[in-house]
């Protein structure tokens, strides 16, 4: 929980102090590569990181993770430039590559099936909290101190989460001689760098069919196309593909890619569409998205008690059934802005999310071995990154073209429609999720007493 604290923190309270950054370092028209470069170094890192951790043990990488974090933190803190503070965040986002997917794959070796769902809900009780405090504490540092503090605050945390894995954490690994994937690990960053950027340019730095964007997407192709033809020959490949054939990986590989999108589809645009359509203050319309994120670690922590009697595809079925109520309730009350009834909606979103994300991650760490659970969680969570990314580009694209057959300026007769638009595309990804959901293999219930023994390879 202190590790994953460290990512849920940073990752909201940069945003509220964006103005002081700006006005300290200038250059206005870099400041979206703060969270394009942290996001992209922290989603194509996730799949190195989680093999890794299967080889030499989760300890080290997680270590890793926080040190990184760390350094990334220190240089941000006293960054001089624009540039500079940029580059320093990609250490940060390779920090949060290795911490974020780590902290997910312990809980799945230290805990039974009955007991990870609580956790899960305990680690989801983080988030939550930290959608509340980490804007309120970015605001304050930046009107009454001073934006550095946003970053010399991880530096006493970072310390001591690292001092807690280090006296508390304790795991046996086999030692013996390990190949190392080295030409697969170069194609798969190659390619999910280049693809993972032109998702998140793509339509903001450079046109969609300009030749930066078309470059990045032929790059990625060709990478990843080379990678797949490696891993098939790889004695240790960095992602072993035959995962995949596996039903219960593809399909909730599937819905992680439908939480992501869900996620940024309703984080990213319901505030726009409140402060623009009624003039509401940020502070308000962002309580109104955390109600979603009060609702998921709340229906997350009971997840157990259901997927113990029904089973985990059961509990997924519902909960998407859940969530894209909520995304259908969401386009019917957008012609009538009120944080209220967003609040409301989104927090029925959440409450279907936690029914959904908990029992589909802790029944593919349950399907595999010690082995296999790191690479499979890394999937899990890079699954939920990529779908963050193909959200904001798809929804993003989606937007601006309303807008613009709207007279082309954010206005509230532009802004109603135009979230109209993103919603709807958010209740199409809420159907794909429900049938990935639903595609998933019948699974026996598991007795309590059966779901409480611990895992044979528990350390």
């Amino acid at each position: 929980m202190l590790t994953t604290g460290l990512i849920a923190i940073d990752a909201t309270i940069l945003a509220t102090a964006v103005p002081s950054v700006v006005a300290d370092l200038g250059e206005f028209d870099q400041f979206p590569w703060l969270f394009s470069v942290y996001l992209l170094a922290q989603t194509v890192s996730v799949p190195i990181y989680s093999k890794l951790a299967d080889t030499f043990g989760r300890k080290p990488i997680v270590l890793i993770g926080v040190g990184l974090f760390l350094v990334g933190s220190i240089l941000c803190a006293f960054a001089w430039s624009m540039t500079a503070l940029i580059v320093f965040r990609v250490i940060q986002g390779l920090g949060a590559g290795a911490a974020a997917p780590m902290t997910m794959t312990i809980v799945g070796d230290l805990y039974t099936v009955a007991e990870r769902a609580k956790v899960q809900g305990y680690i989801a009780s983080v988030w939550a909290i930290s959608s509340v405090v980490g804007p309120a504490l970015g605001g304050v540092f930046a009107q009454f101190a001073s934006w550095h503090w946003i970053f010399i605050v991880n530096i006493p945390l970072c310390l001591i989460a690292g001092w807690a894995l280090v006296r508390f954490y304790h795991e046996r690994v086999e030692r013996r001689r390990h190949r190392i994937d080295y030409p697969g690990a170069a194609l798969l960053t190659i390619g999910l760098t280049a693809l993972m950027l032109g998702l998140l340019e793509g339509g903001n730095a450079w046109a969609w069919g300009s030749l930066q964007s078309i470059g990045c997407f032929a790059v990625g192709a060709l990478a990843l196309a080379g990678f797949v033809m490696v891993e098939r020959r790889a004695a240790e490949p960095v992602l072993d593909l035959a995962i995949f054939r596996r039903r219960l990986i593809a399909s909730t590989t599937l819905v992680s890619l439908g939480v992501g999108a869900l996620l940024t589809g309703v984080t990213s645009f319901v505030p726009s569409y409140l402060e623009t359509s009624i003039g509401v203050v940020p502070l308000l319309s962002g309580l109104a998205v955390a109600a979603l994120t009060l609702g998921w670690p709340l229906s997350a922590s009971l997840s157990g008690r259901l997927f113990l009697r029904i089973g985990f595809r059961s509990t997924a079925v519902i909960g998407s059934t859940i969530a894209l109520v909520g995304a259908v309730a969401l386009v019917v009350v957008t012609p009538f802005p009120s944080p209220w009834l967003v609040a409301g909606v989104a927090f029925v979103m959440g409450f279907g999310l936690g029914w959904v994300a908990a029992p589909t991650l802790i029944a593919a760490q349950a399907s595999v071995e010690w082995n296999e659970r790191g690479v499979v969680t890394g999937t899990n969570a890079f699954a939920r990154s990529a779908g963050s990314a193909l959200g904001v580009a798809a929804f993003g694209s989606i937007a601006n073209n309303v807008i613009a057959a709207n007279g082309g300026e954010p206005t509230p007769d532009s802004i109603i429609p135009a979230s109209a638009a993103v919603f709807i595309a958010t209740a199409v990804i809420a159907v794909l999720m429900l049938a990935a959901a639903a595609w998933m293999p019948r699974d026996r219930v598991q007795s309590p007493a059966a779901a409480a023994q611990p895992a044979p390879d528990a350390a």
